[in-house]
């Protein structure tokens, strides 16, 4: 058989006719004749798998603090040293008051294995800087075991933390850390307790209408080693040192001590971060927060109602979460402390919005849910200070806090512009439902609960103004949406009027009846945040009326709600038109208007805003049916009448004067 190219041998095998001889390939560093480059590097200085991961992360850098006074100069110990102190610090904050000492405390977290392959922390001494084991007396188990420590993580370790051992943890498809809260999506207002002892008897506001429900000390003490004990039982906690208050000279070191990744990345958004220097110059925390909300409160403990507790102890600057997973207790709490501690120091705390013009003009906001507080205290001409607490001093205001907390419900790119771009890698979205393939969040879904959370930077926002710092406020604007459509769309107040209508804290929602009717409801908060308030409504609003009268502040309430009607027959004001009310308050020009009085309330009102019809000014114009106006306006002064009367028995001021001017401010029939 003979044909193609290939010639048969004498093998049965086929031979191919000689050619030219291929040149050989070489990859040596021999130059001028090669064919082939060798573009490879040279191989990893690792023997193991596990040694070249251990080569991907570098260690930070140790820093030294900076233009501290009457600190520990760190720099002058050594790295080990300065570990085994903070190690030292936390220990004590998570010590069992049965127990002589704290808990053996390591840092890292136990998954990551050592280059030896172990898990379990090196136990001689100077054989691990990160450990700290006290002396302890009785053994028992809990002493015998390493609580790993994962102090102050980056998002991006946090992120890691939660995907690994949370159920319930996402990356959305904007980056941001969906989570779940449990069977808790909003605070318990009712399971929140303050200790009462022989200081906060006489100084905090208790009995009808007090959002401060008692327990004593003894009830803490136990709830407090129900969480101490649950924290040492695991096998790793989280523990954030971070600050609350941006004004420097009045801000409050908080320690938060967690279980999971979700909480201790809320609160590294929440509170301000310090910088490596002041980290390591933090020391003692003026206030610490143990949240155990996986495991839940005894029932049959004192003062218990249910298997959640929220308990604050003022007098041992702690609080104490069990029972409830929602990240929300922990900011609210923190602010809640805050109104005790700040007036002692004669700063007002306030639940408000605050913002700040290019000629350093700068406005507070009050408003309740649904008044429009976060979209008019957000405006892309002037700098945001902040979105929800604040803290007025001697020099001006400050955010307490170090971000935000926006509700996501039907959120969407055209209405919220800010917030929505803020959701990314960093953020904690809380409680949203997103797609399972493409994890894109549909923020109309309320199927796991209508209080969707998003907690971000306050530098997520691009006009957010860093230090969260400004000068005293020109303008106080309280919001209130009427849905019974009586009150006018904007009111200048005077300080007795502010005052009155601060305590009251008033807007109305649309509730719907048994029979599907919809009609408005009142609704009464002090001070616009009852709910967090420790001292009676009457001192914060003094303090209030005092430094707005000290540095010429103006006050105003503006309707964000109904007009030429109630809720069904009146329609909702525009917003333009109470955008350009707000910029008349900024500008000033509001306050050279003609002015007159209303009835009832007494309000002063303009008679013309450049860009408003000015029928709609006065409420009455705009009503249709005069008599039912009258009837209604009638009505909700007498609900105001009837909310005040819990206050009016509360006396200040010389021979209780003040109470006098503020209850003369109010409704007149």
């Amino acid at each position: 058989m003979s044909g193609g190219n290939g010639n048969a041998n004498g093998d049965g095998g086929f031979s191919f006719p000689k050619g030219p001889e291929m040149p050989k390939i070489t990859t040596g560093a021999k130059r001028g004749n090669e064919i082939c480059h060798d573009d490879s590097g040279p191989t990893v200085k690792a023997t193991t798998i596990d040694e070249l991961h251990s080569l991907q992360k570098k260690r930070s850098a140790p820093t030294t603090p900076i233009n501290q006074t009457g600190a520990v100069a760190f720099a002058a110990v050594s790295e080990e040293e300065r570990q085994k102190i903070q190690l030292q610090s936390i220990s004590a904050s998570l010590a069992s008051l049965t127990r002589d000492s704290g808990p053996k405390v390591v840092r890292g977290d136990p998954a990551e294995k050592k280059a030896d392959g172990s898990t379990t922390p090196a136990y001689a001494h100077g054989q691990h800087h990160s450990i700290f084991s006290p002396a302890l007396g009785a053994v028992s188990d809990s002493s015998l075991k390493f609580t790993h420590v994962l102090y102050n993580l980056s998002p991006a370790e946090l992120y890691e933390q939660a995907i690994k051992s949370e159920k319930g943890s996402f990356i959305t498809s904007n980056g941001a850390l969906a989570t779940l809260s449990g069977a808790k999506t909003g605070r318990a207002p009712r399971d929140k307790r303050v200790v009462r002892d022989a200081t906060t008897e006489d100084e905090l506001w208790w009995g009808k209408g007090s959002p401060n429900i008692e327990m004593d000390e003894h009830t803490f003490l136990v709830n407090r080693e129900r969480a101490v004990d649950y924290l040492n039982s695991l096998e790793k906690v989280f523990v954030n040192d971070q600050y609350l208050n941006w004004d420097p000279e009045n801000r409050i070191k908080v320690r938060i001590v967690s279980a999971r990744a979700y909480h201790s990345l809320f609160m590294h958004n929440m509170c301000i971060r310090p910088t490596p220097e002041e980290l390591e110059s933090f020391g003692t925390p003026d206030f610490t927060i143990y949240n155990a909300g996986q495991f839940p409160c005894n029932r049959y403990t004192h003062y218990m109602t249910s298997s959640t507790s929220v308990d604050i102890n003022l007098g041992r600057r702690e609080m104490v979460i069990l029972g409830t997973q929602y990240a929300g207790e922990m900011k609210k709490g923190l602010f809640s402390v805050m109104h005790y501690l700040m007036p002692k120091r004669r700063i007002l705390s306030l639940h408000s919005g605050c913002n700040m013009g290019k000629d350093g003009d700068v406005a507070l906001f009050f408003g309740l849910s649904g008044t429009g507080k976060t979209t008019l205290s957000t405006d892309h001409n002037r700098y945001l200070i902040g979105d929800d607490e604040h803290c007025w001093t001697e020099t001006g205001v400050s955010n307490i806090e170090g971000g935000c907390y926006a509700k996501c419900v039907d959120l969407s790119r055209e209405k919220e512009p800010d917030i929505w771009n803020a959701i990314k890698f960093g953020t904690v979205l809380e409680n949203v439902v997103f797609d399972e393939h493409t994890r894109e969040v549909d923020y109309s879904d309320k199927s796991v609960t209508e209080n969707t959370r998003a907690a971000y930077p306050i530098e997520f926002i691009p006009n957010a103004k860093i230090p969260c710092v400004g000068p005293h406020p020109k303008n106080v604007i309280l919001l209130a949406c009427d849905a019974f459509g009586v009150l006018p769309p904007v009111s200048k107040l005077n300080l007795a009027q502010t005052m009155y209508h601060f305590i009251s804290g008033y807007t109305a929602l649309v509730a719907g009846t048994e029979d599907g009717i919809k009609e408005p409801t009142a609704t009464f908060s002090a001070c616009f945040g009852a709910a967090f308030i420790m001292l009676h409504p009457t001192k914060y609003a003094a303090m209030l009326a005092e430094k707005m009268k000290t540095q010429g502040a103006t006050g105003w309430l503006v309707n964000t709600g109904w007009s030429g009607g109630s809720y069904g027959v009146g329609n909702r004001i525009k917003l333009a038109y109470t955008r350009k009310i707000i910029d008349a308050i900024h500008s000033g020009s509001l306050l050279k208007s003609n002015f007159k009085k209303t009835e009832i309330f007494g309000f002063e009102i303009p008679t013309e805003i450049e860009g408003i019809p000015s029928e709609i000014l006065d409420p009455v114009n705009s009503w249709s049916d005069k008599k039912a106006h009258k009837e209604t306006l009638v009505k909700l002064g007498g609900l105001f009448k009837k909310n005040f009367e819990i206050f009016a028995n509360h006396k200040i001021g010389v021979d209780g004067k003040l109470t006098e001017e503020i209850l003369a401010a109010g409704p007149i029939f």
